[in-house]
């Protein structure tokens, strides 16, 4: 294993770090605001949007940790 092999490591581990508090954040903030404006409002879709995006890409960064 050589030195850069960690960094790649350290780089997986930081993103999915990131991505899955703002995943946490953005959960918060859909629940906040179905429960403000009811779970079919607007932005409230939206919100579930963004999550949805944020979840594929943490299982992305998930499943193919390992590959280079």
């Amino acid at each position: 294993m050589g030195m850069g092999d960690g960094n790649m490591k350290m780089k997986s581990l930081s993103k999915r770090s990131v991505t899955l508090m703002l995943i946490n954040i953005k959960k918060k903030e859909m629940i906040l605001k179905a429960k403000r404006y009811g779970r079919t409002h607007p932005t409230v879709v939206k919100c579930s949007q963004q999550l949805d995006v944020l979840l594929n890409q943490y299982q992305g960064i998930h499943l193919y940790k390992d590959v280079v």
